[in-house]
C-alpha cells in the first residue's frame, strides 16, 4: 500500500481524529466530506432509498479512486453498510474503520456494552458486527446497546462542549453503576475525546476506534 491515503467521511469534525491517528506524517491524507446522503437517508422526505444511496455511495468511492491515491478509508459505519463492493470498478483497497473495532469487540466473551450518541447508526454498525463475527466463525458473548440520547445533534451543530459534557457525564455514571473493569467501547469517532478523557479520569479503559484503527495500521506497517 502506498502513502496516499484518501478519507471519505460524513461529517468535517471525524477530520481531526483521523489526523491524529496518523500523526507520524508518514502516510498523505487527503479528506472528502459529504454530510449530505446520511441527512437525506434519515429524512423521511427525501425520496432517497436504499438502492439510490448504495449507488451514490458507489460512486462517490470511485470518483475518490480517480484521484490517484493508494488507499481509502472510510470512517462512516452507514457508508461502509451501504456500500457493495460488488459493484466497484477499481481494485484500490477499501478500508473499513468498523473492522478493527469489530475485532476488539469480538476477542470478549464477556458481557460488554456498546455506547451510541447517533441512533441512525445503531443498527448498521450492529448488522454489521454480527455478520463480521459469523464470517469468521466468531461466537459473540452479551452485547449490551445504549444510546445517548439527545446529544448527536449537538456536535452536528458544532456544539461540541455541550456534547462532551453530556458524553463525560453518561460515560461516568456506567462505570459508576458497573464497576471500572466493566468492557465499554465507543462506537463513533466524535465520542473518542469523551472515552479518552474518562479514561484519564478513572483509571479505565475503553474501546474506540480511532484507537483500534491506529493499532491495525501499525501492525500492518510491521508486515510490510
Amino acid at each position: 500500500m502506498g502513502s496516499k491515503l484518501a478519507c471519505l467521511h460524513a461529517h468535517y469534525s471525524n477530520i481531526a481524529y483521523i489526523e491524529q491517528a496518523f500523526a507520524s506524517g508518514e502516510v498523505q491524507l487527503v479528506h472528502y466530506v459529504d454530510p449530505g446522503l446520511m441527512s437525506r437517508l434519515s429524512s423521511s422526505d427525501s425520496g432517497l432509498d436504499e438502492t439510490q444511496a448504495r449507488a451514490k455511495v458507489v460512486e462517490q468511492i470511485e470518483w475518490i479512486a480517480s484521484a490517484q491515491v493508494d488507499a481509502i478509508l472510510i470512517t462512516c459505519t452507514n457508508y461502509i453498510a451501504l456500500l457493495d463492493e460488488g459493484l466497484l470498478k477499481t481494485a484500490i483497497p477499501i478500508i473499513k474503520i468498523d473492522e478493527p473495532f469489530f475485532a476488539a469487540i469480538c476477542s470478549s466473551r464477556e458481557p460488554q456494552t456498546v455506547l451510541f450518541t447517533n441512533p441512525a447508526t445503531v443498527d448498521g454498525t450492529m448488522n454489521r458486527l454480527r455478520a463480521y463475527a459469523a464470517e469468521r466463525g466468531i461466537a459473540l458473548g452479551p452485547i449490551e446497546v445504549q444510546v445517548v440520547p439527545n446529544t448527536f445533534e449537538l456536535i452536528m451543530q458544532g456544539k461540541k462542549e455541550a456534547y462532551m459534557h453530556e458524553l463525560t457525564g453518561s460515560i461516568r455514571t456506567f462505570f459508576a453503576e458497573n464497576g471500572a473493569h466493566a468492557r465499554l467501547s465507543v462506537a463513533q469517532l466524535s465520542m473518542v475525546d469523551a472515552a479518552e478523557m474518562v479514561e484519564r479520569e478513572l483509571g479505565v479503559r475503553i474501546v474506540h476506534p480511532l484507537r483500534t484503527l491506529a493499532a491495525a495500521w501499525n501492525e500492518y506497517g510491521t508486515k510490510s
